[in-house]
């Protein structure tokens, strides 16, 4: 990444943690202990994953990055939304803890393999969605909310499954229709512009502009 767009990222990065707050603590739809307990877990899980990402970073490359602090700080956001109103705020931490490690090794994996991922997306949001999905199987208590579910370590390791099949079920939904979808549109127009147009940039090409200025 060049550097004069890590500010960029940085800033975007933080626009999505002040913005999370709204996603996460307003889905309570009030102004009660669910929503701040919702918030709090959430900027938790955020700073966890911050931090367990660029650890791991440091400890496999020997340098921490900003743009993997960036990426962290999203995957502790990714995996905490589905636990965030069902979740002490210890329980986010740890949430965001091992969802900044898990989804580290998502994209160390995704680059050895040469996954066509360029944004990260499968490695930070989908495998940080289905671990967050899980893991509120793991954390969930009624002492947070009483109109959920105890999980695992409340006393109810049957919530665990529950997660899953309902994780693997998104899943497969969102597989299945997203084919379909790329498909009826590849068939009408096309998903892939001309390799000639990939090379002097869609940007150019489709909007006689410069989107980045690399030089």
């Amino acid at each position: 990444m060049p550097p004069h767009s890590l500010p960029l990222t940085l800033l975007g990065a933080g626009l999505l943690w002040f913005g999370w707050f709204g996603f996460n603590a307003g889905s309570a739809l009030a102004a009660d202990g669910i929503a701040a307990s919702a918030f709090v877990s959430t900027h938790l899980a955020a700073a966890a994953a911050t931090f367990s990402w660029i650890a791991a970073e440091w400890l496999r490359t020997g340098k921490p990055t900003t743009l993997g602090a960036a990426s962290g700080c999203v995957a502790g956001l990714v995996a905490v939304t589905p636990a965030a109103g069902f979740v002490t705020p210890m329980g986010g931490l740890a949430i965001g803890l091992v969802a900044g490690l898990v989804c580290y090794g998502a994209v160390v994996i995704k680059s050895r393999t040469r996954f066509d991922d360029s944004l990260d997306v499968v490695g930070i949001h989908g495998v940080g969605g289905f671990l967050g999905a899980l893991l509120t199987g793991v954390f969930a208590t009624t002492v947070v909310n009483p109109n959920g579910q105890n999980g695992l370590l409340s006393g109810n390791p049957a919530q665990l499954g529950v997660q899953f099949v309902g994780a693997l079920v998104t899943l497969a939904y969102s597989f299945v229709v997203s084919f379909a979808l790329a498909k009826l549109v590849d068939g009408l127009v096309g998903l892939r512009a001309p390799a000639d147009d990939e090379v002097i940039g869609i940007d150019y090409t489709e909007h006689a502009e410069r989107g980045y200025a690399l030089y």
